[in-house]
């Protein structure tokens, strides 16, 4: 019965769940596509042609049992799907909403190799999920037995929750301890609703406050709380803080009022969705309303960051990059989504400078051309002398990328060694730094990267906090 359920890619098209219209979509922050119906679901699952080398599992950062999984939502065995999904994944619901699987799991589908079109495995992971919410599937954890070793983990973002999750089920007493006053880290403050909506993260956050993880929100270590005092307070220590620092642009006029970092903007933005009074977006400081808006860099951040703008009423939003289309690195799932909704790009493009008289009027753009590539393969971008222009704006939003914050002078931990970019060192396979009993896991190991990379060092480096706590005092202490 399985196979004849399966193998259906020659018969049944690849379909997407339904898209809202760009002209509705625009002006809220709901997510843009609808869930799948059962039937368009099971349909959809049956088109997996069971490879005998599952390459979208081996693309996968968290090597989900993808296709085991489509065969049982084919087959109508929700519960059992969502039960495979969730051993490897802390949080499917959110992966099968922001992964970029065009670059990951669906870009190496099989049969989209063979010109079908890859099977909607995101979509489906979401529904399975969702399903299992609504239906009660999704219990709190309950481990076999209580230990009374405990771990503190700084970072309630996605590695340091999944850490979390993974501890908490092998019976160890856990405390998160976070800067900001809810638990999520991006996926709740810089991730906007119409990708992620809230009561997604906040749902997962609560299934973990019931499971007895303990959570200490605003709590900035170093000023509120020592690192010294945690590790004091714990058997061993998890730092998962991400990276939170935005790269500046080095250029004439960037102090004017008007010139914003991409993470203050999302920030603002989805305190708003939350119900916050927001003084910097009631006064437009981080408001688009009725601008000129200019984004600049060319990554997910900034899509989501001209898609916020689109939303908050801007009058037009354009987008600088320095390459072309085929070489930026933010999705191209989401470069479409934001042209449909009205967003201009302007390829070959970099900024310059500012003009203004300390607001901000307009940025002095440099047309671009692609020379010889670099070390990496890829072509470096080259200005072309004498074809500058000036973009009109009253709000312009960097959009960079991250880099990590100095931990050890931040914290007074001289001992806690960092990497010549600024990212904590780290044993590769056991996510150990230099501190016994210190670990690091996500973005601030690995520079700013992807939820579910982000998710997978949590689970790797949970496993290797308790194969720690495990050994005799005197092997840990070597």
């Amino acid at each position: 019965m399985a196979k004849e359920r399966m193998l259906q890619f020659v018969t049944v098209k690849r379909e997407m769940p339904e898209k809202r219209p760009a002209n509705l979509r625009a002006h809220d922050f709901h997510e843009i596509y609808r869930e799948f119906a059962a039937q368009k679901a099971t349909e959809q699952s049956s088109r997996c042609s069971q490879c005998g080398v599952p390459y979208c599992q081996s693309h996968c950062p968290l090597h989900n049992n993808i296709p085991d999984w489509l065969r049982m939502t084919a087959e109508g065995r929700l519960q059992e799907a969502y039960e495979l999904s969730q051993a490897t994944n802390s949080f499917p619901e959110i992966c099968g909403r922001i992964c970029p699987q065009d670059r990951l799991c669906e870009g190496n589908c099989v049969i989209e190799q063979s010109g079908h079109g890859t099977v909607t495995i995101g979509s489906v992971e979401k529904y399975i999920t969702d399903t299992a919410w609504e239906n009660g599937w999704v219990k709190p954890v309950k481990p076999l037995m209580e230990r009374a070793e405990s771990v503190g983990i700084i970072g309630a973002g996605p590695g340091g929750l999944a850490a979390a999750d993974m501890l908490r089920r092998k019976g160890f007493q856990v405390t998160v301890y976070d800067r900001y006053d809810r638990a999520g880290g991006l996926m709740t403050y810089g991730i906007p609703g119409f990708k992620l909506e809230k009561p997604v993260v906040m749902q997962r956050v609560e299934q973990l406050e019931q499971s007895g993880v303990s959570f200490v929100m605003n709590c900035k270590v170093g000023e509120d709380l020592s690192f010294d005092a945690i590790r004091g307070q714990h058997d061993a220590v998890l730092i998962a803080t991400g990276v939170y620092k935005m790269r500046d642009v080095g250029a004439p006029g960037v102090g004017q009022a008007g010139i914003v970092q991409a993470l203050d903007y999302l920030t603002a933005s989805n305190r708003k969705s939350f119900g916050d009074d927001v003084e910097a977006y009631e006064s437009g400081e981080l408001n688009a309303e009725g601008k000129r808006v200019v984004v600049i860099g060319g990554g997910d951040t900034a899509m989501d960051c001209v898609r916020t703008a689109i939303r908050q009423g801007a009058t037009s939003v354009k987008c600088l990059y320095r390459r072309d289309r085929a070489n930026m690195p933010g999705s191209q799932r989401e470069t479409q989504n934001a042209e449909e909704e009205g967003v201009e790009f302007v390829w070959l493009s970099a900024p310059k400078g500012f003009t203004g008289n300390g607001a901000v009027e307009g940025v002095i753009v440099q047309k671009m051309r692609l020379g010889a590539p670099d070390a990496s393969g890829r072509q470096m971008p080259e200005v072309i002398e004498g074809a500058d222009y000036v973009e009109g704006a009253d709000l312009v939003i960097t959009a960079l990328g991250f880099e990590p914050e100095d931990l050890p002078k931040l914290w007074g931990v001289p001992d806690l060694a960092v990497t010549r970019w600024g990212t904590i060192k780290a044993d590769f396979r056991t996510h150990q730094t230099a501190i016994p009993g210190v670990f690091a896991a996500g973005d601030i190991v690995r520079g700013a990267s992807l939820v579910v990379w982000a998710i997978r060092d949590g689970r790797e480096a949970a496993d290797a906090i308790a194969d720690y706590i495990a050994q005799p005092a005197s092997v840990a202490a070597e």
